[in-house]
Formats: structure tokens, sequence, C-alpha cells
């Protein structure tokens, strides 16, 4: 039994969104996911799946994608991601009814693994715009969109901290937690979900939303401050799911 995490499958059967424009790694890069979780993941195993599923807007244009992920081997776990449109928090019961046992849908809520807890939001991450200078530096930001981030936070956290709740009251004191945003942007060495990350001393903090070689050094990756970080974005393991835990 193993627990494993993968982001950002961008799926599209019922919409009309290749990912081919974004790189040679997505060209039909659902048989490579199709491909590596069936290789690497066992029916006995959890696979986390860090948020934005599918490219459709509503339920009804997921369908197909949502069948695809439930063909795949192990207990799945999904968390919203920022184009996970078909999927509001006021629809997170509605959809764990209706998925029963298929698919489980991770909102102000928790999923056991083993001993521990796995707790988890979309998150939100301010990406700027930021003001670089001719040497490519940051020496500023737009900071009414700074304002609305924090307000956008504040609200993800509830939603953590909710997920956290739920899992103490339970008697979990192990956790692992998923974001879809990284946990901290280019500027921060920390931010309330590392804090909130070390306050209950969670083993892992796994996170995806960063696509391209640019992009995948933007957050905290390895070991820091006793925490592992894992980014887990599907062009960055090239489709193969990482393994968090044994």
């Amino acid at each position: 039994m193993a627990l494993y995490a993968l982001g950002d499958l961008h799926l599209s059967f019922q919409a009309d969104k290749p990912m081919d424009a974004f790189g040679k790694v997505w060209k039909h890069h659902e048989r490579k996911i199709e491909k590596y979780v069936n290789r690497i993941v066992r029916p006995e195993d959890t696979l986390v799946l860090t948020g934005d599923h599918s490219w459709g807007r509503k339920l009804s244009e997921c369908r197909e994608d949502l069948d695809f992920i439930e063909r795949l081997p192990g207990r799945k776990i999904l968390l919203r991601g920022n184009h996970d449109m078909f999927w509001d928090a006021k629809k997170t019961r509605r959809l764990n009814e209706e998925y029963d046992g298929r698919l489980f849908f991770l909102q102000n809520n928790f999923a056991a693994y083993q001993d521990y807890a796995l707790v988890g939001t979309k998150g939100y991450t301010f990406e700027g715009p930021f003001y670089l200078d001719f040497q490519g530096r940051i020496f500023g930001w737009d900071e009414e969109r700074e304002e609305q981030a924090k307000k956008l936070v504040a609200r993800e956290m509830e939603r953590l901290q909710e997920s956290f709740h739920q899992a103490e009251e339970a008697g979990y004191r192990k956790f692992v937690m998923f974001l879809h945003y990284p946990p901290t942007n280019v500027l921060e060495g920390t931010s309330p979900f590392t804090r909130i990350a070390e306050e209950y001393g969670v083993e892992a903090v796994v996170y995806s939303h960063c696509h391209g070689e640019q992009r995948f050094g933007d957050s905290i990756r390895g070991t820091y401050r006793g925490i592992r970080y894992f980014l887990v974005s599907g062009d960055y393991l090239n489709f193969h799911p990482e393994q968090i835990l044994a």
C-alpha cells in the first residue's frame, strides 16, 4: 500500500482544449497518464489528484474526464484546481454522494490513509503582476491585486482549518497537506500555508499548478523546516505519479 500524488491532468475528452500548444510533454498526455498510472499505482494504493482535472465548465462536460479518472487504479481523491469550473465548494457534498465509492472530493473534509489524515484545499498564491528592472529583478508589484489575493488566501485558510479540525475531531494527529496552488509565491519564504503546516507538524505538503521549466522553481521543493514539499504538476513529473508515503 502506498500514497501517490499527481496534478494538472487537464483532460478534455468533451471539451475542445488540446494541450499540445503548451509543449511536447503535453502531446497525447492522456495516454501518458493512463500508461504511467497503471504502471505505478496498484489497486490497493491511494492516488491524490491535486486539481485541474478537466477543461469542462459544467459537470455534464466533465463526465468522460471523470470516468477516465475513475478507471485509473487505486482509490482516487480529487482536490479542486483553479480551472475546475464544474466544482465549487457548495457542490462538494453532492459530488461525494454521486460518486460515492468511486471518487472522493477533498474540500472542507478529510480522507484517511493508514494513520494519517489527508487534508487540503485549493489554496491561493499571489502571482503578480510583478514589475522587473532591466536585469530581470523584481522591484514592485500590483498592490491592488495583492490585496485581492490576501482575501482569497484568507478564505482558503478557513477551508483548510476546517479540514484539519475535522481530522483532529476524528482523532488523527498525523497529516499530509494538499494544495493546488503552491504554498508560497516567488517572493515568499513563508506564508499562511507553510505556517499552518508547521503548526500541525504535517509530514508533507503536496502541490501543483506550476507549469514549464521557468515556473517549476516558483515555490518550495524538498525538505524545508522539517517538512517535505512535493511539486506534482503533471508536466514536471512527465505524468509519473509521485510517491508521498509508503
